[in-house]
């Protein structure tokens, strides 16, 4: 089942496009992740997808239905790339009232468990970290249990655990049925959540793959070794040719590694190879 895309999406501000004829889709259960440098069209991207902002060309749906009806909207959580909150308000105060927007909103003590809330709740927002507002925005997106969690940036900020319990939480949505589209700058996040990742690249999708697709579509795997000469990394095609001929040429192979690509060494490669 299709829960949001977007189809043939071009959309231009002035003189320049910012998406072109852009089409990728979200799945029930689905986590991907949206990359690409900054001025890639991501973020335009989500906001075409919940009807934000018009396309010039192209569609879009959410849960089949024009992202701009408020009945398709009520599914989605949503952490945008920027916030901004009521400063004297109380974190249990604002996220009460974001819950009241909901028909069936998870329970405050089961959210502040999930995300480890527990000694901001009571803390006026004005005067919190950059880091513990970011926080309090992820648990704005989780606080109506929705079908779909749009996530722009979402650890942004945030420091190692509480960014733990947050990719945590979010393989617990996917796990129970729900769907996640994710931006990220951080490959090792993509690596960590994402089951498919789209690239985005001056407004063009540049890829739209499994991550293990997108690994072997580079063709390469890394061995690792340290030689007579010193630390040695080559990528290559076949890997058991390449280690038996350095044992045939006796080679030293001193912490002798053979991995497949990272996320991040397999977007390098295939783009160098295109």
């Amino acid at each position: 089942m299709t829960v949001a895309s977007l189809a043939a999406v071009t959309k231009r501000f002035g003189a320049v496009t910012a998406l072109d004829d852009v089409s990728f889709a979200v799945g029930q259960g689905d986590v991907l992740a949206l990359l690409g440098p900054n001025g890639a069209g991501k973020s335009t991207a989500i906001a075409v997808l919940l009807g934000l902002r018009a396309p010039d060309a192209g569609s879009t749906e959410l849960f089949g239905l024009d992202p701009r009806r408020p009945s398709a909207r009520c599914a989605v959580g949503v952490v945008p790339q920027e916030t901004a909150f009521p400063q004297t308000l109380r974190v249990f105060e604002l996220i009460d009232l974001v819950r009241r927007h909901f028909p069936d909103p998870l329970a405050l003590p089961e959210l502040a468990g999930r995300l480890g809330l527990g000694p901001l709740l009571r803390r006026q927002l004005g005067g919190l970290s950059g880091g513990e507002r970011r926080l309090v925005a992820v648990a704005l997106a989780f606080a109506g249990a929705p079908r779909l969690l749009v996530l722009d940036e979402p650890t942004a900020a945030l420091d190692g655990d509480t960014r733990s319990r947050v990719w945590e939480a979010v393989r617990q949505h996917a796990d129970g049925g729900g769907s996640v589209l994710l931006t990220t700058h951080h490959l090792a996040e993509a690596e960590a959540l994402a089951r498919r990742v789209v690239v985005l690249e001056r407004g063009v999708v540049t890829a739209d793959s499994d991550v293990a697709d997108l690994r072997r579509s580079a063709g390469l795997t890394r061995v690792s070794y340290r030689g007579g000469s010193g630390s040695v990394s080559v990528d290559v095609d076949d890997a058991g040719a390449l280690v038996a001929s350095l044992v045939r040429r006796g080679v030293p192979l001193v912490d002798l590694e053979v991995r497949p690509l990272t996320l991040e060494e397999a977007l390098a490669a295939n783009r160098h190879r295109g």
